[in-house]
């Protein structure tokens, strides 16, 4: 074998180590990995039954109902469309019907997300930057208001 096939070979040897590296960190991130969409793009996008993903919108007014053992069922709109959500634990204080907020979970049975971890928007000047931005797309929510 000449040098120049013992450098290609190297080379080609690294180059495939370095792939399998790289599948393989991707392949741990999966997990790890979550989208953000609103209602309507959840809707349309036709997301899977169990997909880990983020919900954001507005809490849809005379939606939230509390149940027995801190469970919490609400609506999740974005004036187009809006999505179920049930919630097992206490709600940030600030969480309010007609609010912004961002649910993070798995899209359950009938189309209910089932989410594990609820965020709402701090004061009146603050909205998650991609519900503002999905909101600003529709012309509900300008800045410096509140929605």
């Amino acid at each position: 074998m000449t040098r120049k096939q013992q450098r290609a070979l190297l080379l080609i040897g690294g180059l495939a180590l370095l792939g399998l590296a790289a599948g393989l960190v991707l392949y741990a991130l999966n997990d790890s990995i979550v989208f953000f969409y609103t209602p309507s793009e959840a809707l349309a996008r036709h997301v899977a039954e169990g997909q880990r993903f983020r919900l954001g919108g507005l809490v849809e007014k005379g939606s939230v109902r509390h149940d027995s053992n801190d469970a919490v069922t609400f609506t999740v709109t974005d004036t187009g469309k809006a999505m179920a959500v049930s919630y097992q634990g206490q709600l940030p204080d600030l969480f309010r019907e007609g609010q912004g907020v961002v649910a993070e979970g798995r899209l359950g049975a009938g189309g209910v997300f089932q989410a594990d971890n609820v965020l709402a928007k701090h004061d009146e000047t603050y909205m998650p930057k991609e519900v503002a931005d999905a909101l600003k797309a529709k012309g509900v929510w300008k800045e410096g208001s509140t929605p």
